[in-house]
């Protein structure tokens, strides 16, 4: 596991905040919801926002930043809430193995590159499969299972 992270800046933290806080009351810009996990360290729950990539009937969620807190303490919990403030759903979490996650990047890119593309890794939507598979590493991938 690769430990790359592109730290937000200000500017790009005062952005998330103010769509997390939509997220939260379930606006969603562009397929952006909110993901809460219970912090490995402080055992609080932590808000993030992220965008949802659904591929195949399975939802998954990137860390374009690289290893994130977020990123971590998902590894560490096992299991998130996504949505809104009152519509919050359960769900087991796992990461994506590195060798699934060029056609997953790719599909993300296409949907989200306009968003994403000072910071993940310098790839493109026209990434090559090599390049996809050279970065895979240093890009957390998570699928979710919602839970009944």
């Amino acid at each position: 596991m690769s430990t790359r992270y592109e730290e937000p800046n200000r500017i790009a933290q005062a952005g998330n905040a103010v769509i997390r806080w939509l997220a939260e009351l379930g606006v969603s810009i562009a397929g952006t919801q909110a993901l809460h996990v219970r912090g490995r360290k402080t055992g609080k729950s932590r808000a993030v926002v992220i965008n949802l990539l659904t591929v195949d009937g399975v939802d998954y969620v990137v860390s374009p930043r690289g290893n994130t807190q977020w990123a971590r303490n998902v590894r560490a919990a096992g299991t998130v809430e996504i949505g809104s403030r009152w519509r919050r759903r359960p769900a087991a979490i796992t990461e994506v193995g590195d060798a699934a996650k060029p056609e997953l990047l790719r599909r993300y890119l296409a949907r989200w590159y306009w968003q994403v593309k000072g910071y993940v890794a310098g790839l493109t939507p026209e990434s090559s499969e090599e390049q996809l598979l050279a970065a895979a590493p240093s890009i957390p991938v998570f699928a979710l299972a919602t839970r009944a």
